[in-house]
């Protein structure tokens, strides 16, 4: 047998001894990249790691600013701001987000029907933010919380604002309501800004206004352990902690005069409705009343499911705008409009007289326009038709004036128009024409303006839908002769320090092409609706004894219509089926200082049921407690020009009371 060589040493050393050098190589190498690394970070970097590091054990905390106050234009406190507890979640600090809400349902502290919205809004924040869950709470439920805080890692109770309305429903539709920060919210508002905050302004000026209310977020730097809890230091550790301090928000000063608002309430109180006052000087809204009202206190402590429903489904739709967003047949309130736009293209003259017998047939037609049985008979002149308010003559006027000639004089006083209003959710009404028909409807036959309609819309009814708010705008256009001011609910500003800022009132295109002699026509007219001279106007008997002299114009609107051959009996009607009241006035009527549209739903002739309110909210404003006529301030104590009061204390908001507006 050869000598055969089966393993060769020399072969397998040498491998050994390449890859051991090759594994050392390598090793050196980590080595010093390892050493390089730590080089890096311990001392080149140091600073920035330690700072890093710094994050682990100090949290910033937003501050949240306190909400501007809302003062009307006495500096009386509409809406203000009071401390509250509630409780506060951190969604990346919380085990177990489902069995945690479950326990806060079972303690009583949330209501299982809210889980889902406050899923959903949790869900749509960042994990670090801290997402309230419950607002206002109680001693009792703090105390309840308190012994199981424990129990629930990322849950703390804070002390935060609220909103507060001294005055409950009042002025609810102007002022709006503040409410629950929701997952829609939080789609459009910058959450660093609101960080810290747990509720926004959802309606009327609280919302239009939200920006300058808010005011800008503060924060302060606090030491936390492992757990997350605050510690006032760690070992020998004590960090220098920062802090600013948030700058509250602007107060906003309304044009509201409280007292004349409470007055057109309390007037209107048991109806449905709407009163609008307004200066037509500016355009500053007096009084702003839709009732019934709520009370906007519920938003924000956090309305319930029943809350809310209830509220939805009631029949006489608290939360309907009626000032803004309700829209109705003008009646004869349109009357005096079209009379002066008779008068400027010469269809007709002052003195000229038109019989009127209680009937009016359009040629070839045997359809009957009937007045009413107080309306008045016999030869009419336009004043006396206006004052007294005959429908056959403006049956008459509106199928000699045309559909075409009526619209393009009616447009410019604000028919079918925005107002301008500095708060949203305005309705424009309907300005009907036969253009606007041809495009609404879609059969043919349909589509056909009809000469009857033209009738129709000479008393105010038809198509033609106006919103309180606007006849208040146009009542006021007639009280200016032509000129045109914007309504408007914010009249200034003024900042924590006390500076106010008044806001310019915003004038639009005037009234052009009517001499001063018609405007003193209709005026007159307007004037003998509330006195008893030759003749007694419509509302003569709610503003006897007036001591000023007021041009008014009452209105009965139609809610549904009356066949041919049938009569109208207020009495066999259900009550919600029954005519509107309207009422429009302006005064003192040889220098306006207060113009006012009354609407009272279904509740028959604006003479005698919407007139007085007229009556009741005019007097408030222009008379002193002694029944005498003011000077031309109006009484107002916060004017342009004039100094604010201090932004600690605004004159009525003293003591207790300002300290829980301010705080």
């Amino acid at each position: 047998m050869s000598g055969t060589i089966i393993k060769d040493h020399w072969r397998e050393q040498r491998l050994f001894d390449q890859r051991s050098l090759i594994c050392a190589a390598l090793m050196a190498i980590a080595t010093v990249g390892l050493i390089a690394r730590l080089f890096m970070l311990q001392v080149v970097r140091h600073d920035y790691y330690a700072e890093l590091s710094q994050g682990n054990r100090v949290r910033t905390e937003p501050i949240p600013p306190a909400r501007g106050l809302i003062l009307d234009r006495n500096g009386e406190l509409i809406a203000g701001n009071q401390p509250a507890y509630q409780l506060e979640l951190v969604p990346e600090e919380v085990p177990d987000l489902q069995k945690t809400l479950d326990a806060l349902v079972q303690l009583e502290l949330i209501r299982a029907d809210d889980v889902d919205e406050i899923e959903r809004t949790i869900d749509s924040s960042r994990g670090f933010d801290s997402v309230p869950i419950r607002l206002r709470m109680s001693d009792e439920e703090v105390a309840r919380f308190a012994v199981r805080r424990f129990e629930f890692p990322g849950l703390d109770i804070k002390t935060r604002e609220t909103r507060w309305y001294p005055n409950g429903s009042l002025a609810v539709h102007a002022l709006g309501y503040v409410g629950a920060i929701s997952e829609q919210d939080l789609k459009h508002i910058d959450r660093a800004v609101y960080a810290g905050t747990s509720l926004i302004g959802k309606l009327g000026v609280e919302s239009a206004f939200e920006r300058q209310l808010h005011g800008t977020n503060g924060f302060r730097e606090i030491l936390v352990n492992a757990q997350g809890r605050s510690v006032e230091r760690q070992g020998a550790f004590v960090p220098d902690l920062r802090t600013r301090a948030p700058a509250a928000g602007d107060d906003l000063i309304l044009s509201i005069d409280l007292k004349v608002q409470r007055t057109a309430e309390e007037a209107l109180a048991g109806h449905r409705g709407a009163v609008v006052a307004l200066d037509p000087n500016n355009g500053d809204v007096l009084a702003l009343v839709s009732l019934p009202g709520f009370d906007p206190t519920m938003f924000g402590r956090g309305i319930t499911a029943a809350e809310y429903g209830a509220l939805q489904s009631d029949i006489d739709r608290p939360l309907f705008n009626r000032a803004l967003r309700g829209t109705y047949p003008s009646g004869s309130t349109i009357k005096p409009v079209l009379g002066l736009a008779a008068l400027t293209d010469h269809t007709i003259e002052a003195n000229t007289k038109v019989f009127c017998n209680a009937e009016f047939y359009l040629p070839g037609s045997r359809h009957v326009w009937r007045a009413d049985k107080g309306e008045p008979r016999g030869w009419l002149d336009l004043p006396e038709a206006i004052s007294r308010s005959s429908d056959v003559y403006f049956y008459r006027l509106a199928s000699t004036l045309g559909i075409d000639r009526m619209a393009a004089f009616l447009e410019p006083f604000g028919y079918g128009q925005f107002t301008g209003i500095d708060i949203g959710g305005e309705k424009a009404g309907l300005l009907p024409t036969p253009e606007w028909k041809r495009k609404a409807f879609k059969r043919p036959e349909d589509k056909v303006w009809f000469p009857g309609e033209t009738v129709n819309m000479g008393i105010g009814q038809g198509y033609l839908l106006v919103t309180p708010l606007q006849l208040a705008h146009i009542t006021g256009i007639l009280a200016e002769r032509g000129r045109n001011l914007h309504p408007r609910l914010v009249k200034g500003m003024r900042e924590a320090a006390g500076r106010a800022q008044w806001l310019a009132p915003i004038e639009g295109a005037p009234i052009r092409g009517v001499s001063a002699e018609d405007w003193g026509v209709v005026i007159d007219a307007m004037i003998g609706t509330t006195r008893c001279a030759r003749y007694c106007g419509t509302a003569s008997v709610a503003f006897k004894g007036a001591a000023y002299q007021a041009a008014g114009k009452t209105g009965t609107a139609q809610v549904y219509t009356v066949a041919q051959n049938a009569k109208y009996n207020a009495k066999t009607v259900p009550e919600r089926l029954r005519d509107h009241a309207w009422f429009i006035a302006f005064a003192p009527a040889e220098a306006p200082r207060i113009a006012v549209a009354v609407l009272v739903e279904n509740a028959g002739f604006g003479a005698s049921n919407a007139a007085p309110v007229a009556r009741r909210v005019l007097d408030a404003y222009l008379l002193d407690e002694q029944g005498r006529l003011k000077g031309t301030s109006g009484g107002a104590t916060l004017k342009p020009g004039a100094p604010a009061p201090p932004a600690a204390a605004p004159a009525p908001v003293t003591g207790a009371v300002g300290e829980a507006a301010r705080t």
